[in-house]
């Protein structure tokens, strides 16, 4: 027989079975061995060409999972058809050139957070020991998170926001998006329908609309949320971020949170707390937890520490009622931990150490420095042009150009265009992050802004 579709250079640093299959499966996309033709067996093209047996059958079983052969059993091996089986390569498309972004001299996006803010020695020391424990690595870890970090947990969340609970309720997760997926299934088809304060929360909105649940947005008054409107919509959940509303920054005032809790005691309802940076507060006292003074009845608890520590330290944590941790438990070694183990034994380490606690002591003195530097280079650079909001606990100031005809989109270019990076805020708004910018930078980076919007 004759094997001139089979050029084997015995010196190359390709391997033999390599050449091999890359011959064979040359000659079949190139119409050579045609579908059907039958190739000679593994004992006779070994000898034929001086190879192993291995060899031959290495390169034929890889020919034949990736479909350009078929193995008969007691007949040989046979070509199969070419067209059915090679994609149709394409040339990859030529890189369309972009416009150089503008550099970011002065950072006020609300997703970073000060580099310097985080002692990352203590970090890296707690990360190098969790590293360390060989046995705890060894496994993927427990499903609702590691009981050391939980523990932590429960007796940080009391002593910090007054949440009541146990480790047994408490369940981790990378953020908040993942916790709020798995909360969902957890909740019955018939139960479905949240509601949640005008202009709403497009995160978890994205989440709960995934899940298939009915989203409404409900109006406001000075307290929070209508609470007439609220019992008018039905709704079994209602979502809300107590600590800092998101059209004024102010919390929820008690008289409105005792309200809530009656709704939901009256209707069998459950309010979902995201406590978004709750323990920031740092013009007084953080305010208690709604699921605290409910005494952990008919409300879950969200918590997490993306501004806390760092965002690339995805942890957060929720807090189950009684009625939902009856409903997790027996299905929770289905889901898998979406949280670093390693990170999370860190964390626990870092909380049990107290050094969260100093950390927090330290984060409230700078967020209270840097809130008063912006406030006032706003108030100097804009004076009555603007209304300034201050949102503490997101550490934000919503920007509202009174005079400027500019879209919001409009003027972030401008602002970007001179180096400095803001956001878009909902109802046509600016949105300044001051958790990454250093204090230092905040009055000359304001100054920025104030020329690059001169002409508009």
């Amino acid at each position: 027989m004759t094997y001139d579709y089979l050029q084997l250079d015995k010196s190359s640093a390709v391997p033999l079975y390599r050449q091999l299959y890359l011959c064979i499966r040359g000659a079949v996309e190139s119409g050579h061995l045609k579908k059907g033709d039958r190739l000679p067996s593994v004992r006779r093209l070994a000898a034929d060409l001086a190879l192993s047996c291995t060899t031959v059958e290495s390169a034929y079983q890889q020919l034949c999972v990736e479909g350009y052969l078929k193995a008969s059993p007691q007949r040989g091996y046979f070509a199969l058809d070419a067209e059915c089986n090679v994609p149709t390569r394409r040339a990859a498309p030529a890189a369309v050139p972009h416009a150089a972004a503008a550099p970011v001299r002065y950072n006020f996006g609300s997703d970073c957070v000060d580099e310097n803010s985080m002692d990352l020695t203590i970090w890296r020391r707690n990360i190098r020991n969790s590293l360390n424990r060989r046995g705890a690595l060894a496994s993927y870890g427990e499903h609702q998170g590691e009981e050391e970090l939980r523990t932590a947990l429960a007796s940080y969340s009391f002593g910090m926001r007054g949440v009541v609970a146990s480790p047994k309720q408490i369940v981790i997760g990378a953020g908040t998006q993942p916790l709020l997926f798995l909360l969902c299934g957890l909740i019955a088809p018939d139960r479905r329908s949240v509601v949640m304060e005008e202009p709403g929360f497009p995160q978890a909105e994205q989440v709960f609309a995934d899940c298939g649940f009915s989203v409404g947005k409900l109006p406001c008054d000075s307290n929070g949320i209508r609470m007439d409107r609220l019992e008018k919509s039905g709704a079994h959940f209602v979502y809300l971020s107590p600590s800092n509303r998101v059209r004024t920054g102010s919390p929820i005032p008690m008289s409105r949170r005792v309200e809530l809790l009656k709704w939901a005691g009256r209707t069998g309802g459950t309010v979902i707390e995201d406590d978004y940076n709750g323990e920031l507060r740092y013009r007084a006292r953080p305010i208690p937890a709604m699921q605290g003074i409910a005494d952990g009845k008919g409300v879950v608890y969200l918590g997490s520490f993306s501004k806390l520590l760092l965002p690339s330290i995805r942890i957060g944590y929720m807090v189950l009622t009684p009625e939902l941790l009856a409903r997790y438990l027996p299905r929770a070694a289905l889901y898998n931990q979406t949280a670093s183990k390693v990170e999370q034994l860190a964390l626990a380490e870092y909380i049990r150490s107290r050094q969260m606690e100093r950390h927090l002591r330290r984060l409230r003195k700078l967020y209270s420095e840097k809130s008063e530097a912006l406030l006032k280079a706003l108030r100097r650079a804009f004076g009555g042009k603007a209304e300034i909001l201050l949102q503490e606990t997101p550490l934000t100031v919503i920007l509202t150009p009174k005079t400027s005809g500019e879209s919001a989109e409009k003027l972030c270019d401008l602002a970007l265009a001179h180096g400095v990076r803001i956001q878009t805020a909902s109802g046509g708004k600016l949105r300044l992050g001051f958790a990454g910018i250093p204090l230092e930078d905040i009055p000359v980076a304001v100054e920025c802004l104030r020329t690059a919007w001169e002409g508009s």
